[in-house]
């Protein structure tokens, strides 16, 4: 009979457990669809410093999670501020889990080791919470033996306005402006005077000896001497003469045009040939009786003096010389005075630009220096 009794209990113990197997392994299920982790970083901070908390709820896709909400500067816990939060969303994860993660950033300002409790999460109306963390929050050391190293808050001062530390800005800026207003005006003046441009030429030279042999011939052919007639005559050997002296003081280098028959026969005697002379000493005999002594000639003398004159300036002409002459532009006194204050007034602009550029930069560099 005990036997029995004893089996019968046996068999009820067996059917309790049993029974209370199945009504709790739903909520074990349940409990184990839902989990919350807090992780702190750094676990130890100095006064002031500040820690980040992230709170990750684990949960079934689909399930809606509501995280603890702190207003700014609530706090968590005596002497530990929450100074706000971030909510970094949603993250996926496998067998259809996904994961939420809040991050609250908390400080403090007392020294001392802190008990952080549980974050609650509400999951589909279901709390669940985080395992409790710790915060320890150190204070920096003072060195009490040396007080006097230390100085203690002090209010915000007015400092005052010293026209000494101003006065070198204010004047070089006054400087400045007066600088630019007269670059200004030497710009004016500098466009308003146009600049004088001459460029230099080449022409092509006619020779001395081809330039007498032009007027000869074209003696020759335009003014033909009567007897009858002085003053055609005259003419005629005037102008031969004149082609005769412009040759030899082009060809030998000596003033024949101011000079007389003899001086100029005594200074070619020193160059040229004694015997080609005698021909040329004759023509200008024969030209100083015709014009001043009203002499008067026959033709075929006429025709000789000519051929004499061509002949002379054969025997003793240079082919050599250059066929292209130079010319340089001849300014006059007021265009030279033109390019000279052109040429002041670009050197006086460029130091003007110059010294405004170097007080600009010590300008600002000394008030810089003023403001920070």
């Amino acid at each position: 009979m005990k036997n029995e009794k004893l089996k019968l209990l046996r068999w009820m113990k067996v059917i309790l457990l049993a029974f209370g197997i199945c009504h709790l392994s739903p909520v074990c299920a349940v409990a184990q669809s839902v989990s919350v982790e807090a992780t702190i970083n750094p676990i130890e901070i100095f006064v002031g410093q500040q820690a980040q908390v992230r709170v990750t709820a684990t949960m079934k896709e689909g399930s809606t999670a509501v995280f603890p909400v702190f207003q700014p500067n609530q706090q968590i816990t005596p002497g530990v501020e929450v100074l706000g939060s971030t909510d970094e969303g949603v993250h996926g994860k496998e067998n259809g889990y996904i994961e939420r993660s809040v991050v609250y950033t908390l400080t403090s300002f007392y020294d001392t080791l802190y008990y952080l409790p549980p974050f609650v999460v509400n999951v589909d109306g279901k709390e669940s919470k985080s395992k409790s963390l710790a915060l320890k929050v150190l204070t920096i050391e003072v060195d009490t033996l040396h007080p006097e190293q230390f100085f203690g808050p002090k209010g915000v001062q007015d400092n005052p306005f010293l026209w000494e530390e101003w006065a070198s800005a204010f004047w070089l800026s006054v400087l400045l402006l007066l600088l630019l207003a007269v670059g200004y005006y030497l710009y004016l003046r500098l466009r308003d005077n146009k600049p004088i441009i001459k460029a230099i030429s080449f022409v092509k030279r006619i020779l001395p000896h081809q330039r007498a042999i032009q007027e000869i011939e074209t003696l020759r052919a335009d003014l033909r001497p009567s007897d009858d007639n002085q003053e055609s005559m005259k003419l005629y050997y005037t102008k031969l003469t004149d082609a005769l002296r412009k040759y030899i003081e082009e060809r030998y280098g000596f003033s024949a045009m101011e000079m007389t028959s003899t001086e100029i026969i005594e200074h070619l005697m020193k160059a040229a040939d004694a015997k080609s002379l005698d021909e040329l000493r004759h023509l200008f005999q024969t030209a100083d009786l015709v014009k001043f002594a009203k002499y008067s000639t026959l033709i075929n003398e006429n025709d000789a003096n000519l051929m004499s004159a061509i002949e002379f300036i054969n025997e003793t002409k240079q082919e050599n010389e250059p066929t292209v002459q130079e010319v340089k532009p001849q300014f006059t006194e007021e265009e030279l005075r033109s390019k000279t204050q052109r040429s002041v007034l670009k050197w006086a602009i460029i130091g003007i630009c110059t010294v405004s550029v170097v007080l600009l930069v010590y300008i600002v560099y000394s008030l810089y220096q003023l403001l920070v």
